[in-house]
């Protein structure tokens, strides 16, 4: 059971990993990538928490939780400042952010 769910926990963390390095056409798949890499790393947080019966895996993913909050906001806004001046949100098309 344990050995099950810390396969679970990194394979998230690992899948997110990957889809932020490998996949640079969408900032909207790098964006979901980042979020998963972050749900794989509270779960384990939150295992570890349990497994030793101690409080702070579960304020360490309350803090991260309030992190993701925040840079999925902010990733919104870029991605919809994105698409107003550059008309798609395809990273490959553009060389930079800050050109038009």
């Amino acid at each position: 059971m344990v050995f099950n769910q810390l396969i679970i926990n990194f394979s998230l963390f690992f899948i997110g990993l990957l889809g932020v390095l490998y996949n640079r056409n969408s900032i909207l798949i790098v964006l979901m990538g980042v979020e998963l890499s972050l749900l794989g790393l509270n779960l384990n947080f939150i295992f570890f928490s349990l497994k030793y019966n101690d409080l702070h895996g579960y304020i360490f993913a309350f803090f991260v939780l309030t992190i993701a909050a925040a840079e999925t906001a902010i990733g919104l806004a870029i991605i919809i400042a994105f698409f107003k001046s550059h008309g798609s949100i395809l990273i490959s098309e553009k060389s930079s952010l800050l050109r038009n």
